[in-house]
Formats: C-alpha cells, structure tokens, sequence
C-alpha cells in the first residue's frame, strides 16, 4: 500500500492502536486493517478532499466514513484526543488537563 504523509508511523500507530474498540465491536469480521482506515479518516481530516474523492490505497469511503460515524458516535474519538492531548501536556511538564 502506498504511504502518505497523513499516515501514521509505526510509532504512533502503537499508541493509538490500543484506544480503539476491539476488532469485534462492528458486530462483524473486518475486512480491511483498523490501520488503514485510521489511515483513511487522517487523509481525509488532514486534506481537506470530499469523501468519495479518497484514493483507492484506502479501503471504500463508504467504510472509512460508516467506521468514523461509529466512533464518533461511541465517544471513541473524543476519548482518543483527550488522552492524546493530556499525553502532549504531561510530556511538556504541564498540567493534564487545561
């Protein structure tokens, strides 16, 4: 698979990998890597394109959007920036929350 600059790296991908819900929380096998379709989302996020215009390296729109829907509506992306955020403010010696 191509690699883009709005993909995460290696390092990144292990922080965030854990924060997700486990594989089996759609209900169904997944068909494409959680990796790509965080990959999906952060291109989409970080470009600025329409969604039917995501290259096809990334799994459907169709999907990377209805799993973006899902974790939104579950809080999980909320969750993840929070902890990310604190993450950033602790290693910057300042207080966890604003």
């Amino acid at each position: 698979m191509r690699r883009y600059p709005s993909d995460l790296t290696d390092a990144e991908w292990e922080i965030v990998e854990p924060m997700l819900p486990s594989p089996q929380w759609m209900g169904k096998p997944e068909k494409h890597s959680r990796r790509a379709v965080v990959d999906g989302i952060l291109y989409v996020v970080r470009t600025g394109c329409v969604w039917r215009y995501l290259p096809v390296d990334f799994p459907p729109w169709q999907t990377v959007y209805s799993h973006l829907r899902r974790l939104n509506r579950k809080g999980v992306t909320e969750r993840i920036l929070t902890e990310l955020r604190e993450r950033v403010r602790l290693a910057h010696d300042r207080q966890a929350e604003l």
